[in-house]
């Protein structure tokens, strides 16, 4: 037990050094669910009187750390990604031994932490549906049915794909089924009855919209055949037990299935999707680790894929925090300038004391501006996403919008507010969506002056 801690502390240890080399950094993916939460902390309610379409605690967890960036983000992420470890370690130790419990503990960390940085390093719902993945699968497994469907309900509040842990539930506890869906309904009524119908509208009408909008066929084999690749010491060590191991086998198979099912749900299959895979085989891997026996060198050599992939951007990142200069980094290059536009609105004439008596919109999908100012928000919207109608994912490229009347009716209620400062974080990259390039707005915008630009932002401020 005493080799068990003293490896879990380097674990955590290690976890800790990894994501600190990224408190220069805010990724966009943990940046909306922060500028939501900044947006709670200044007294607004989420969807209400911010749009969100993400489920509630993706943002609220952010009030844990007063959704400050920077080191206390870093410190916070590596304490979530910790706990998925333990909770990981718990469940394989209960499962098969004490071997297999620090093997599991040890890949799930080591996968959390050398993957694409943007995925690993952001506190976005993936990430965060980890903990209660884990933890409701092995209540479920344990025979605590009630609460394994309640823990399961918690991760809806997290992530909607938290249906298939639901479903994985139900492999694990199938005779308490009528329990399990007891326990998912309460925290997600109790949501309802909250937060109303801008909830629904929100979060599921606007999420099954964007569900619909799916990427090439090609793209979802590519993508995967790319994540099995850096994966490979995981598959090896999950086949070989799945091979090898009679207890639970069919349970884990299903498991995995409605995994793999969650990833390619919505056909989009971006690397934060695949964490819905992690927990079951790091969980099978750690059994096939031990059972290997000599061969599993070869696990360990695979291991050597992600490491030399990803390890030495970490040296990188340090090496620039260690010499406070910026990172010449293209995956960066974004946060970079819109860094860069927050300090241009500290000082386009308005003392810095003064900026949280005013509001600002940021149009484009560019959600860390305001973690970088904590302003208030000068309308409902976050971002441009539900002005334009155009997603996030696409709208660097194309113009075609995929709900265009909801957008029109989320733009005529924006020429009713008159935020402060206005930051075009899109028009520059795209014209086509360029704020100037929607009529209803141009009389609604003549109250504005361009005040500033920087490479990939245009900063207005209100006459």
């Amino acid at each position: 037990m005493s080799r068990d801690r003293f490896a879990l502390a380097l674990l955590f240890l290690g976890l800790l050094v990894a994501r600190l080399c990224h408190s220069a950094i805010v990724w966009v993916e943990e940046a909306y669910p922060a500028a939501a939460a900044i947006q709670v902390l200044s007294g607004k309610a989420l969807y209400r009187d911010v749009w969100f379409d993400k489920p509630p605690l993706s943002a609220l967890v952010y009030l844990l750390w007063d959704a400050r960036m920077g080191v206390l983000l870093r410190i916070a992420g590596a304490a979530l990604v910790f706990a998925c470890c333990l909770m990981l370690w718990r469940f394989a130790r209960d499962l098969w031994g004490p071997r297999e419990g620090l093997a599991a503990a040890l890949l799930l960390g080591f996968f959390l932490t050398f993957g694409i940085p943007a995925a690993v390093m952001a506190l976005a719902p993936d990430l965060l549906m980890v903990l209660p993945h884990i933890a409701a699968v092995y209540l479920a497994w344990r025979g605590r049915p009630l609460l394994s469907g309640f823990v399961a309900g918690v991760a809806l509040l997290v992530n909607a794909k938290a249906f298939f842990v639901l479903a994985a539930c139900m492999f694990f506890a199938w005779r308490g089924a009528g329990w399990l869906l007891a326990g998912f309904a309460i925290p997600n009524i109790v949501a309802l009855i909250w937060f109303g119908q801008p909830y629904v509208d929100q979060v599921w009408r606007w999420g099954a919209m964007y569900s619909e909008q799916t990427f090439s066929l090609a793209t979802g084999f590519i993508r995967t055949a790319n994540w099995a690749g850096f994966q490979s010491a995981l598959i090896v060590g999950a086949a070989f037990a799945l091979w090898k191991e009679d207890r639970c086998r069919w349970k884990m198979i299903a498991w995995l299935l409605l995994s793999l099912v969650a990833v390619a749900a919505g056909w989009r299959f971006f690397p934060r999707y695949y964490f819905q895979l992690l927990p079951v085989l790091a969980l099978l891997a750690a059994r096939g680790y031990t059972a290997l026996g000599r061969c599993r060198a070869v696990m360990l050599a695979l291991l050597l894929i992600p490491l030399i992939r990803f390890g030495p951007r970490y040296v990188m990142l340090a090496n620039d925090l260690v010499h406070q200069r910026q990172s010449n980094w293209s995956d960066v290059a974004l946060n970079e300038d819109s860094q860069a536009a927050a300090d241009r609105i500290g000082h386009a004439g308005t003392p810095a004391e003064a900026l949280r008596a005013e509001t600002l919109l940021v149009w484009g999908y560019r959600p860390d501006i305001f973690t970088y100012t904590r302003m208030p928000a000068g309308s409902r919207f976050l971002d441009s996403q539900p002005l334009t109608g155009v997603l996030a994912d696409r709208h660097l490229t194309t113009s075609e919008a995929f709900a265009p009347a909801w957008a029109a009716r989320n733009r005529r209620e924006l020429i009713a507010s008159d935020p402060t400062w206005i930051v075009d974080g899109l028009g520059p990259l795209n014209p086509a969506l360029a704020i100037t390039n929607y009529p209803d707005l141009s009389e609604w915008l003549g109250s504005y002056r361009e005040v500033g630009r920087t490479r990939f932002s245009i900063i207005y401020q209100l006459k």
